[in-house]
């Protein structure tokens, strides 16, 4: 299992629309994915675990992976997540 701390870049945060990219892109994986904010954990692959947390722009959430494609997978959504959007 690989884990990495990342500050949310997405304007206005993972909600709605950017909840459900998020969750098309984490599907793309075989491996286990986790989104953790504060001390609430959801399957990174459940849009309605994602929209549950309510996170914002500048919030620090833990992305977690395991599986056979742990490493890419926690690349590609920490670019996702990270990425400054407009």
């Amino acid at each position: 299992m690989v884990e990495k701390t990342v500050k949310v870049g997405i304007k206005p945060g993972l909600q709605a629309r950017q909840a459900a990219l998020f969750v098309q892109e984490a599907n793309k994986y075989t491996a286990d994915i986790y989104l953790k904010k504060e001390r609430r954990q959801v399957n990174a692959k459940s849009i309605m675990g994602i929209m549950s947390l309510a996170i914002a722009k500048g919030t620090e959430i833990i992305l977690m992976a395991d599986g056979i494609d742990e490493d890419l997978a926690l690349q590609n959504l920490t670019d996702f997540v990270e990425a400054e959007q407009q």
